[in-house]
């Protein structure tokens, strides 16, 4: 017959037999009695006493993020999608490790030469996962795993991509800087299973530091989609059949997000109006995937870590925001 985990797992009775041989207080008050001192090294490191933190600017391992910059108590003005240019048009099951890697950093990649920049040799670049405090670093590996096949350049993998209307193909994080300076918003067209694997958090704070401002999809991986609207990044989904391969997208097209506004309600429908290059315009429809009032809060906000911030500034006792 078949086996199940009740078959295996220990009764309520064996565990509560087991616990009071297993469970000794002594042995926590043993392994901490002297932590203080059991690790000298961490003694060393200097430090600069304060209220808060002190960034250092010369640091690459830990950086002041951008979250907060130009921060108001008031909320930010809702800023529509218009002609926007695709960074990337990927197929199904595009995972989070492809938007965020945890792999080593080697030389020549964009994250290699900004440490390379910044004193670091290549034996001391390290990877993704260990550079997670120095954002600088992780926009640099948005969306630059060696096995990710980007659409608009067939035949290759890795992070690249091709910068319009001039065609030149280069890293995304280079594409998304010049975009920036031009004043280009960006998005990122997939298929289904968007956001699959582990609820990586910067496979959401990279995109949206590169100036994502939405991520149009066949389907969502849940987590991953919360994760977008905490940071500020439209999740919308194409109608049942749509998607990048039956729009036969290229991207040499703009986008511009339609029927969106300001008082925009959880799941409403709304449209994209895709701009080709020949001057042909195609209307798709797509649903807005902020699923409840709270997550269109977050949006409103800027973000969740707007949000939080302004509801403590707000509260008035802070205490209780803070408990909040």
């Amino acid at each position: 017959r078949p086996v199940f985990l009740r078959d295996l797992w220990p009764s309520n009775e064996e565990i509560a037999a087991l616990l009071p041989a297993s469970a000794d207080p002594a042995l926590h008050r043993g392994a901490y009695a002297d932590v203080q001192n059991a690790y000298p090294l961490w003694k060393q490191v200097p430090f600069t006493p304060g209220p808060t933190f002190r960034w250092d600017e010369r640091s690459t391992w830990i950086r002041k993020p951008p979250y907060f910059d130009d921060f108001t108590l008031e909320l930010p003005a809702f800023r529509p999608v218009r002609g926007a240019r695709a960074l990337a048009i990927l197929g199904d099951s595009v995972t989070t490790d492809h938007m965020s890697p945890v792999a080593r950093i080697v030389s020549g990649s964009p994250a290699g030469e900004y440490l390379a920049a910044n004193g670091e040799r290549p034996d001391q670049f390290d990877n993704f996962g260990t550079r997670r405090g120095n954002h600088e670093v992780m926009m640099r590996g948005g969306f630059a795993h060696t096995r990710l096949r980007n659409l608009m350049v067939p035949g290759t993998e890795g992070g690249v991509t091709v910068h319009q209307p001039d065609g030149e193909r280069m890293s995304m994080y280079a594409c998304a800087m010049r975009y920036r300076a031009e004043g280009v918003p960006l998005v990122v067209v997939a298929g289904a299973e968007y956001g699959t694997g582990s609820s990586r958090d910067w496979a959401a704070k990279a995109p949206a530091l590169l100036g994502v401002r939405a991520v149009i999809a066949q389907g969502f991986e849940r987590i991953h989609r919360s994760n977008l609207v905490g940071m500020g990044v439209l999740p919308l989904q194409f109608a049942d059949g749509a998607g990048p391969h039956t729009l036969a997208l290229d991207g040499s097209e703009t986008f511009d997000v339609e029927g969106l506004a300001a008082g925009f309600v959880p799941q409403q429908q709304v449209s994209l109006r895709v701009s080709r290059a020949d001057g042909s315009v195609q209307q798709v429809p797509l649903t807005l995937r902020i699923d409840t009032e709270i997550e269109a809060e977050y949006f409103r906000h800027g973000g969740i870590l707007q949000y939080v911030l302004r509801q403590w500034l707000a509260a008035p006792d802070p205490s209780i925001a803070r408990a909040a």
